[in-house]
C-alpha cells in the first residue's frame, strides 16, 4: 500500500498544480476579456461613491452597449454604474448591489423592472447556475461566501457554488478569449422589422412557466428586501419601466396583479416609481422585438430618462 500511496500522492499534487495553473489562466483571460459581466464591472470602479448604480435585466442592457454610458454621464452630470445583467431577476439583482456595497457607495439607484423576472426560478435562482454568467464572473472570497449563504437560504443549487469555487466553467470556457459581449450589444444599430411569430416566441421564453400568485409573492419579497437594502445604505432609489413596442406589450399577460404588487413595494420602500413602458411604440427604434436600440435609447434619455436623474443628488 505504502508503495501505492506516494506515486498517488505525487499524481494528485502534480494534477493540484496543472489545476491551478489553468485556473489562474483563466482567471487572467477573464479579466483582459471582461465587459458586461455585472461583478466584473463592480470590481473595475474605481470610486468609492458614484451617483447612480443601474440593475435589472437585459431592458436596461442597452444603457451600457458602446459609448452610450459614457455620453449619458456627460448629457446628465452623473458617475453612472451599470449592472443590469442578461434574465437576472430580483434574487440575482440583489447580490449584485449586496457585493457592490460591500466595496462602493452610491448616492442612487435605478431599477429598471421587468414583469416576466418574477414569475419564475429560470430567471432567479437558476441565474446563479448559468454557465454563461459565472464562466465570467471573477472570484472573490467574499462573493463566495454570499453564494454559500444563498444556497443555505435562498434556494441556490449548490452547484452554482460548487462551479464558482472550482473554476471549472472559466477553464473549459471555449470562448474564452473572446471579448465578454452580449449578443444584443452588436445589434444596437439596427432597426428590427415587426415579426408576429418573433413576439411569440420571445413571449414564451420570457414566461417558460405558468403564472401564479405564490411565485409573484415570493420573488416580489425578494425585490422588497432588495429595496430595503438600498435603503438600509442611503441610497435613493428610482424604478422604472423601460419602453416597449404597442405590438409587443400588447402580448404580454395580464400585468394587473404584478402592478399591484410592485406598486405596494415601492410605495413601503419610499421609493419612485416611472412607468416610461408605453412611450415609445416604433419598432423601428428597437433593435428586436423588444429592445431599444441607439436611435430609440437616445430619445428616451433626452425625453424622459435625463430630465429624471437630474432631479436626483
Amino acid at each position: 500500500m505504502q508503495r501505492l500511496l506516494r506515486p498517488a500522492l505525487l499524481f494528485v499534487a502534480i494534477a493540484s498544480v496543472i489545476y491551478a495553473a489553468l485556473y489562474a489562466a483563466s482567471e487572467a483571460l477573464l479579466l483582459r476579456n471582461g465587459h458586461s459581466n455585472a461583478f466584473f464591472k463592480i470590481a473595475r470602479v474605481a470610486e468609492p461613491t458614484v451617483d447612480w448604480i443601474v440593475l435589472g435585466a437585459s431592458h436596461a442592457m442597452p444603457l451600457d452597449f458602446g459609448d452610450f454610458n459614457a455620453g449619458l454621464q456627460r448629457s446628465s452630470g452623473k458617475r453612472i454604474v451599470q449592472l443590469a445583467g442578461p434574465g437576472t431577476g430580483p434574487l440575482y439583482n440583489r447580490l449584485v448591489l449586496e457585493h457592490f456595497l460591500r466595496t462602493h457607495r452610491a448616492r442612487n439607484l435605478l431599477y429598471a423592472v421587468d414583469d416576466f423576472a418574477f414569475y419564475s426560478r429560470t430567471w432567479n435562482e437558476d441565474r446563479f447556475s448559468d454557465t454563461k454568467l459565472l464562466r465570467r464572473t471573477p472570484f472573490d472570497a467574499a462573493l463566495a461566501l454570499a453564494l454559500l449563504r444563498y444556497v443555505r437560504d435562498e434556494g441556490v443549487e449548490a452547484l452554482a457554488l460548487i462551479e464558482y469555487v472550482s473554476g471549472f466553467s472559466k477553464i473549459n470556457n471555449r470562448e474564452r478569449f473572446e471579448p465578454d459581449v452580449w449578443e444584443g450589444e452588436a445589434q444596437f444599430d439596427r432597426a428590427a422589422r415587426p415579426s408576429a411569430s418573433a413576439i411569440t416566441k420571445r413571449i414564451a421564453y420570457l414566461y417558460p412557466e405558468q403564472q401564479s400568485p405564490e411565485a409573484l409573492a415570493r420573488y416580489m419579497q425578494r425585490f422588497a428586501s432588495l429595496l430595503a437594502l438600498a435603503r438600509q445604505h442611503g441610497l435613493r432609489v428610482l424604478v422604472v419601466k423601460m419602453p416597449l413596442p404597442l405590438a409587443f406589450r400588447s402580448q404580454l399577460p395580464d400585468p394587473s396583479a404584478f402592478e399591484q404588487g410592485l406598486s405596494r413595494a415601492v410605495t413601503a420602500a419610499g421609493a419612485t416609481l416611472a412607468d416610461f413602458s408605453g412611450t415609445i411604440d416604433d419598432p423601428k427604434l428597437y433593435f428586436d422585438t423588444d429592445h431599444l436600440n441607439r436611435a430609440g435609447l437616445t430619445l428616451f434619455a433626452q425625453r424622459s430618462l435625463i430630465p429624471i436623474l437630474g432631479t436626483y443628488p
